[in-house]
């Protein structure tokens, strides 16, 4: 008995101890926050405005109270940074005479090509409208091709001595389970409309079909085009002499051999890079050299860039993240709660127009339809108009198309006009492997559906094919209508396949090449505005209403990501797949460029 009151004793005291610990840390990072809120933007003279794309790209900043503190894995975010506030920051530092240049601080990019496409155009732009120098340095191992790319609008590329250049063209592999799960005694059965509908093909064969390949090698090319004409048209290398140098793969060569060949303008060490901003700066000796963040900078007054107070507003509604679930954490895209934005917007007559911009893979179908009618009564009383982030695809595309008009990147990634449904049938896994018996009851002869214990009759699949064939000829009649097209011309550039935004230009299912910023000019444009403010929707949530969202799922989500980088998106594609029901409008795989 001594020893069990011992015990109990001991984990009391432990309880008591971690509750402590756990109540010091919420205050610090309360008072960190409340610090962070109070604190005032001080931009210094001669200071290089700081381009962190080591962090992970988002459409827009947050109010993450946890981002940038030191504090155990369980509260970590992973740390990230705004195009909103990149293309906020460059316009404003052409003006800034405290702001001597940009420092691109680049070793890999985690967003996707249309987002880099953005921030190359308005870097372009900077250096075409002041005498500011663009300065990029990797010292991070190695340069991924998006960051190079990125990196070939700087006035000077340097990196450090062990830095390798990755580029070799672009590609990857897919994984396919048909074997796996056969082994284990799962089948898979698939309903779906589109043969380059590939989703599902993981699951139904062991290698690519002809038309996955068709379509995947056919905007691999139109991405890998596009990448080397910019780094042609700056480093002053032909496409021919770009395509051989890929060909000899650089990614396992020294940093001099990109030296000799062109691709980049000097190998330095820290000290030298310093030297190098000193430079840029005017400041002499060995002092630091004043740095400021996008993220702070954006904030920051800059005098004579700050518009005028205007009652006319355009409302930029953000749609970035999967469709109608996550199971991660991530941003996800709720059918009614952006509904509910998108009809609050078009029923107040201060906002002028709308800009929809939209960052989706796709996801449910239900929830497309949704937004769909939404975003279509808002561009019959509004000018509505449609800007593609990286990703714009399957029901992505399905909510946008009744827009006025829709603005792209040329390497955003739309198209993919397809739905599919997935069945798992785990029945001889259930009852042979794992000797689990079952037994039905039912009042009616269908009653027991669906079930993953024994495969679709023939009922049932002709069933499911009806339910994926009505949503996939509402899906292409609410693109006919939107885009002003043939139903079946819509089936014929459908049927599921995967187009890069500049393919799909050429077939009607974009308007206008260009960024965020574009669209919200031509919606100012199409509306007659002059004078105008923009408002960010949906509101985010202020810091403290982000500590109390930290369930125990968004705390599971930071210790993985923190833990796996890089992989943990693998994780999350099995999440995703394991819980898939319904009709899916969905890209057929996550596209990632290094």
């Amino acid at each position: 008995m001594k020893e069990f009151f011992k015990y109990v004793l001991a984990t009391v005291v432990g309880i008591i101890a971690v509750s402590i610990v756990g109540t010091l840390i919420m205050f610090m990072v309360i008072g960190a926050i409340v610090a962070s809120t109070e604190k005032e933007v001080v931009v210094e003279n001669n200071s290089m405005l700081l381009i962190d794309l080591n962090r992970s790209l988002v459409d827009r900043s947050k109010s993450d109270p946890f981002e940038d503190l030191e504090l155990p894995s369980m509260f970590a975010s992973v740390k990230t940074i705004g195009l909103d506030n990149i293309l906020t920051s460059l316009e404003k530092a052409v003006y800034d005479d405290r702001i001597k240049g940009v420092y691109l601080d680049l070793s890999s990019i985690s967003g996707g090509m249309a987002s880099v496409e953005e921030i190359r155009n308005a870097l372009i732009a900077f250096k075409d409208s002041c005498d500011k120098p663009v300065y990029a340095c990797a010292d991070k191992m190695m340069l991924g091709q998006k960051a190079y790319y990125l990196a070939t609008v700087a006035d000077k590329i340097v990196v450090h001595p062990e830095v390798a250049i990755d580029f070799r063209g672009l590609g990857g592999e897919m994984m396919f389970y048909k074997n796996a799960l056969k082994k284990i005694g799962v089948e898979v059965e698939v309903v779906r409309h589109g043969k380059f509908k590939a989703a599902v093909e993981p699951f139904l064969l062991d290698k690519m079909s002809e038309e996955n390949r068709e379509q995947t090698m056919s905007y691999l090319n139109n991405l890998w085009n596009q990448m080397l004409k910019g780094i042609s048209e700056e480093r002053g290398l032909s496409v021919e002499e770009l395509n051989q140098i890929a060909d000899e793969v650089q990614t396992f060569k020294m940093a001099e051999t990109a030296v000799e060949n062109g691709l980049i303008d000097a190998i330095e060490y820290k000290d030298q890079v310093l030297d190098d901003l000193r430079e840029i700066t005017g400041i002499e000796g060995t002092e630091g050299i004043p740095m400021i963040g996008v993220k702070d900078y954006a904030n920051a007054p800059v005098k004579g860039k700050t518009k005028k107070y205007s009652r006319n507003k355009i409302a930029v509604i953000y749609a970035t993240g999967e469709i109608g679930f996550s199971i991660t954490g991530d941003e996800v895209i709720e059918g009614d709660k952006l509904g509910r934005e998108i009809r609050k917007v078009r029923q107040d007559s201060s906002y002028k127009a709308i800009v929809l911009r939209v960052n989706s893979p796709g996801g449910l179908a239900f929830d497309s339809e949704t937004i769909w009618r939404e975003v279509k009564l808002a561009a019959q009383t509004k000018t509505l108009v449609v800007s593609f982030g990286d990703y714009a695809a399957s029901g992505g595309y399905y909510l946008s198309c009744p827009a006025d008009k829709i603005v792209a990147s040329p390497n955003t990634i739309t198209g993919s006009i397809g739905v599919f449904g997935l069945v798992p049938n785990a029945g001889e896994l259930i009852h042979d492997k794992l000797g689990i018996s079952t037994d039905e009851v039912k009042t009616n002869k269908n009653t027991v559906i669906p079930t993953l214990t024994r495969p679709m009759n023939s009922f049932e699949k002709e069933m499911r094919q009806k339910s994926v064939e009505n949503a996939y000829d509402t899906f292409i009649s609410h693109v006919a209508e939107g885009r002003g097209m043939t139903k079946e011309a819509v089936d014929e550039i459908g049927q599921g396949r995967v187009w890069t935004a500049e393919q799909a230009k050429e077939i009607g299912l974009v308007d206008e090449f260009g960024g965020l910023q574009d669209a919200i000019a031509l919606a100012a444009e199409m509306e007659g505005l002059e004078n105008y403010r923009t408002v960010s929707l949906p509101t985010l949530p202020n810091p403290f209403e982000e500590i109390f969202k930290m369930g125990g799922d968004n705390v599971r989500a930071r210790i993985l990501i923190n833990e796996l980088g890089e992989k943990y998106r693998y994780y999350e594609y099995f999440k995703k797949i394991s819980s898939m029901n319904g009709i899916y409008a969905r890209l057929p795989y996550d596209i990632y460029v290094n």
